[in-house]
């Protein structure tokens, strides 16, 4: 049922974008549905315009690393399409070295770098975790700005 709304979703963006791609992809921030209903409303709203992923993850399951120009549909927690965003930015760099601005650009919590260290260290150590490898401040990340296209 979800992947039939997704689909619709998307050939709906594809008839005021003929140029959009056949193919497309799906996603919802964070891990687990609560999560994900949060940071889409956050999106909606256009406080968060960025996210940052573990750069490691993408080697061990052979997804390529995002770039600009991508198109995405974000899920809500239920796994229904909210909007789709178009990448603006994308670099690399370590979790110590993330910018008080990228953490403001994330739009979650107080927007302070130290707030967006605390919740990432621990959303990241336990995606880590899961593969047996330790958190560092050393580790790098993928860092990516977006922006609604449609919704």
């Amino acid at each position: 049922m979800q992947r039939n709304m997704i689909e619709q979703f998307w050939y709906k963006y594809q008839e005021i974008n003929p140029k959009a791609p056949e193919h497309f992809q799906a996603w919802s921030f964070g891990d687990n549905a609560q999560l994900a209903d949060e940071l889409a409303d956050l999106v909606l709203s256009g406080q968060k315009t960025a996210t940052t992923s573990n750069y490691i993850l993408y080697g061990l399951t052979n997804e390529p690393l995002p770039k600009v120009g991508d198109l995405s549909i974000i899920l809500n927690g239920s796994q229904l399409p909210v909007c789709v965003i178009e990448t603006t930015k994308v670099y690399k760099t370590t979790f110590a070295q993330v910018s008080a601005e990228h953490a403001r650009k994330e739009g979650e919590g107080d927007l302070s770098l130290a707030y967006w260290r605390k919740g990432h260290e621990k959303f990241f150590a336990a995606e880590l975790e899961a593969i047996n490898k330790p958190f560092t401040m050393d580790m790098l990340v993928v860092c990516e700005e977006f922006k609604v296209i449609y919704q």
